[in-house]
């Protein structure tokens, strides 16, 4: 209790964390010391980033997939998902959904694929977007480890934010939830090079994978700092029915303490960030279809991003199981959220693209260097 106590008062006076601080944070799992984060958290949050909620529409546009990654439902060896790619058509009707209902930014979301093909028919989509919204929509990209010609690519076809997950910093647990050909060093040189082809970069990663332990997630957001990263995504692991990659412990208890883990790393890379977007993920609707998001706002995090596809293909693409959107559309997820975030105080940033404040301290640091 003393360093809890400790390093609480720290956070709560804004001086910045340890990595050792940072794991007792998280290890606070009593009711009182929770809530006693998430306050603070709230409040560095409404200091820096307001109360406004930033909608990014997500269109998982394909489920083709090179990699073999153990944890994934749309693994390049799975034969359950029917396999699928929208068409532009397809992609702008879901696009224009968001614009017409005050959405700021879509998010293009896919399995990984490097041909040629795939990258010139990404920038076709990006394009047709930026036309058809007369430029308003923001677009985020994420479709993995592609190449730095691909992203400057990308990068001119108008698309501005890229998530690129490293899911684990930890090296070792990395190459434990990934094939062979999937390197750490790769991962690490595709978040460069999107910062060098001018994305607005964001990570992040999956929380209670099995084998990893408090000191891994506290590495996690002090990798977060070190990256100097704009944007971040996390959200708890839940594994899928096809993936070799199983959770150990699926008892309610479990995947509770699972969600309040999430929860504390939510508070705690807002606490040891600096002005950041953080995403509140669909995994914590899963866990808690009620509140999910609606609790990880109230962590510290400040952007979701609901489905605007069509039902058609949602269940394939299946990530991990009970996934919470699989038969709700795009209207009906629109309602429910804003009869939800007005509940707890929290208010949709209308046709805003809600670009990171840490985007352009970090770019204009970088100009001053260069100056």
């Amino acid at each position: 209790m003393a360093d809890f106590l400790a390093a609480i008062t720290k956070a709560e006076q804004g001086e910045r964390l340890t990595q050792s601080e940072l794991e007792v944070l998280l290890g606070a799992a009593d009711p009182a010391s929770e809530e006693r984060l998430r306050r603070c958290a709230y409040a560095k949050k409404l200091a820096e980033v307001g109360n406004k909620v930033y909608l990014r529409g997500l269109i998982e546009f394909s489920n083709f997939c090179r990699c073999d990654c153990l944890y994934c439902g749309i693994r390049k060896s799975n034969p359950h998902p029917r396999r699928f790619c929208l068409s532009l058509d397809e992609i702008v009707a879901a696009a224009d959904f968001a614009w017409q209902n005050n959405y700021g930014s879509v998010v293009l979301q896919s399995g990984e694929r490097r041909d040629d093909a795939a990258v010139e028919f990404v920038g076709q989509a990006v394009r047709a977007i930026v036309q058809h919204s007369r430029g308003e929509l923001g677009i985020t990209l994420s479709c993995g480890e592609v190449g730095v010609d691909a992203y400057k690519y990308w990068r001119s076809c108008g698309a501005e934010r890229y998530l690129l997950r490293i899911e684990s910093s930890n090296p070792k647990l990395f190459a434990r939830i990934h094939p062979p050909e999937i390197r750490f060093d790769d991962r690490m040189k595709s978040l460069y090079e999107l910062r060098e082809a001018g994305f607005i970069v964001g990570s992040g990663v999956m929380i209670g994978l099995p084998g990893q332990t408090l000191a891994d997630l506290a590495g996690d957001l002090e990798f977060f700092r070190k990256m100097d990263l704009d944007m971040v995504g996390m959200g708890p692991f839940l594994s899928q029915a096809q993936a070799p990659l199983r959770d150990p412990d699926q008892r309610p208890e479990h995947l509770e303490a699972r969600f309040h883990l999430a929860l504390r790393m939510i508070s705690l890379a807002r606490l040891h960030l600096c002005g950041v977007n953080i995403a509140s993920t669909t995994a914590l609707q899963t866990l808690h279809p009620d509140s999910g998001r609606e609790q990880g706002l109230r962590y510290g995090a400040n952007v979701i991003m609901p489905n605007v596809g069509n039902l058609e293909h949602r269940r394939d693409y299946r990530l991990y199981d009970h996934k919470f959107d699989l038969d709700e559309n795009a209207e009906a997820s629109r309602q429910n959220l804003q009869k939800n975030l007005a509940a707890i105080g929290e208010e949709i940033a209308a046709k805003s693209r809600g670009n990171p404040p840490h985007y352009y301290l970090r770019t204009a640091n970088a100009a001053g260097q260069k100056a």
